[in-house]
C-alpha cells in the first residue's frame, strides 16, 4: 500500500472515529434517544446533545454528518430482541410472556416511536433504522414463537389468525396511549392476550 493510499479520506475518517470509545459512543446514543423521547425529534439538535454530554458539537458532526444519520446510528445500536428468549413449551404461555416483556419496555419504546412519527415519513433511511431497531427483530422473534406452536400442533398450520398476531401486539402498544392516555403495561397486555389473541388462535 502506498503512503498516499494510507493517508486517504477513509483512513483519516477511521482514525477520527477511533478516538471515541464505545462507552462514550453509548453516552451519545443514549442522550439523543432520551432527548427525542422527552422533547420530540424536531426539538433535538446536535448542539443540544453535545451540551448534555459535554463534548464539542464538531465531535458529533465529524462522526455523524447529520442529525438523521446520528439518530439512525443510535437506533441501530439500541437494537435488542426482547422476545428472543421466550420459549416455555406452550404457545399460550409464550404469548403471555411476550405480553409481560412488551409491557416492561412499552413506555420507552412507544414514546420513541411516537416522537419519531413525522420524521420517519420524510426520511426513508431513518424509517428503515427504526424498523431494524424496534420492529423487525421483535416481529421475527414473535413469528418464531408462533411457528413453534404450529410445529407442536397447538394451532393448525395456515390458521388465519397467525398472520395478525404481530399486528395485534404492536397495534395495542401504539393505540392505548391515544385512546386512554395510558401506556400498555404488562398487566394490560396479558389481559389483552387472554381476551383477544388466544381466542383468535383457538387457545385458552
Amino acid at each position: 500500500m502506498t503512503s498516499q493510499a494510507a493517508d486517504g479520506p477513509d483512513m483519516v475518517a477511521a482514525s477520527r472515529r477511533s478516538k471515541i470509545t464505545p462507552e462514550r459512543e453509548r453516552e451519545f446514543f443514549d442522550a439523543v434517544l432520551e432527548q427525542i423521547r422527552e422533547c420530540g425529534y424536531d426539538s433535538v439538535s446536535m448542539e443540544g446533545v453535545a451540551a448534555s454530554t459535554r463534548c464539542s458539537k464538531s465531535t458529533l458532526y465529524r462522526q455523524w454528518k447529520t442529525k438523521p444519520q446520528f439518530v439512525a446510528a443510535a437506533l441501530r445500536a439500541n437494537r435488542e430482541v426482547r422476545f428472543a428468549g421466550v420459549d416455555t413449551g406452550s404457545l399460550a404461555q409464550d404469548l403471555r410472556e411476550v405480553a409481560r416483556a412488551a409491557g416492561d419496555w412499552s413506555r420507552k419504546d412507544t414514546k420513541l416511536l411516537s416522537a419519531l412519527g413525522h420524521a420517519v415519513h420524510s426520511d426513508e433511511a431513518l424509517a428503515q433504522a427504526l424498523r431494524e431497531a424496534l420492529v423487525e427483530p421483535e416481529i421475527a422473534a414473535l413469528q418464531q414463537i408462533l411457528r413453534r406452536g404450529v410445529e407442536r400442533g397447538e394451532v393448525p398450520e395456515g390458521h388465519p389468525a397467525l398472520d395478525y398476531v404481530p399486528a395485534m401486539m404492536f397495534g395495542v402498544l401504539r393505540v392505548r396511549p391515544v385512546l386512554t392516555g395510558e401506556y400498555a403495561d404488562a398487566d394490560y397486555l396479558v389481559r389483552f392476550v387472554e381476551a383477544v389473541a388466544l381466542p383468535a388462535l383457538g387457545l385458552t
